[in-house]
């Protein structure tokens, strides 16, 4: 209940960067009481464990967002509404992200394996499904083909917020806390590699040598993956939003017409992030990590 109550919707709006800082405290609360008491199992007991932390703040935002919906009068001023919602979420994941990420370069590799094991194996599991060359196939059908897949494959994971959110109120933040884990595990496993071949310049010292290539590590995986969990969150907001209209006014009501409106042009833009991530993805990300 203490940090439950730490903030709510309305003051989350008004400062998102304190999310951030939240989010870090969160996610090593989650960490601490996992290696704890459930060490065997700590790779999922932390991610419920955050998850239930963050639920009364996003089921709370939920609930604002719907109430909006019906006092606002103008879909653009409901649309400024939600992105400072999208926000505040977004400085949430990055806080549950960089904890993860921190935990995971500074414990003992016994225990860091342990933590992450489940994370680390799906890193494996989407490694061994990478495609690494081209063959017979021009470079912009490779492209292209790419961009469809991960296109395809974020869809997905962005009906599973909807859907998730639809039928259990604030379930996105399961999806959004997973990937914040399995990516941290993926920024923690570049930084060993990146000492190991030295990837910083060699004139830095100790401390800022971590911090370089922590910062590239993030940057690795957060150029293209800030618009995929900007469109997860968008999902999960629109299925919240149909789902608490439901429940508190129900689809007789005739304002409801303007609720699905709403949440349907919100996923709609949520897609759009997901094409533009796709994209930054296969074209961009490529230019600086090889």
């Amino acid at each position: 209940m203490v940090l439950e109550s730490l903030i709510d919707p309305l003051r989350a709006k008004k400062h998102p960067t304190r999310l951030f800082f939240l989010g870090m405290l969160f996610a090593s609360v989650a960490i601490i009481f996992s290696l704890w008491i459930f060490q065997t199992q700590a790779s999922l007991i932390m991610v419920f464990l955050t998850v239930m932390i963050s639920v009364p703040l996003l089921y709370g935002t939920m609930a604002e967002e719907e109430h909006e919906d019906w006092i606002l009068t103008t879909e653009s001023r409901i649309l400024r509404e939600h992105s400072k919602a999208v926000l505040f979420i977004l400085f949430l994941f990055l806080g549950f992200l960089v904890a993860f990420s921190l935990w995971f370069v500074f414990l003992p590799a016994e225990y860091s394996s342990s933590v992450f094991s489940i994370q680390l194996d799906t890193i494996r599991q989407i490694n061994s499904h990478a495609v690494f060359g081209i063959t017979g196939s021009s470079y912009s059908d490779f492209a292209y083909q790419n961009v469809v897949s991960i296109l395809t494959n974020n869809i997905k994971v962005m009906l599973f917020c909807l859907f998730f959110s639809f039928f259990f109120g604030s379930g996105a933040i399961f999806i959004i806390t997973w990937n914040a884990s399995v990516i941290a595990a993926a920024i923690g496993t570049y930084f060993h590699q990146g000492l190991t071949l030295s990837l910083a310049p060699s004139f830095l010292p100790g401390i800022l040598t971590y911090a370089h290539i922590f910062s590239l590590g993030l940057f690795r995986f957060m150029l293209h993956g800030v618009f995929e969990i900007v469109g997860y969150l968008l999902g999960g907001l629109a299925g919240g939003i149909i789902s608490m209209a439901i429940i508190r006014h129900g689809v007789s009501h005739p304002l409801f017409k303007k609720v699905l409106y709403d949440a349907g042009l919100v996923f709609i833009i949520g897609i759009g992030f997901l094409v533009v991530g796709s994209l930054v993805e296969v074209l961009v990300t490529p230019l600086f990590f090889s």
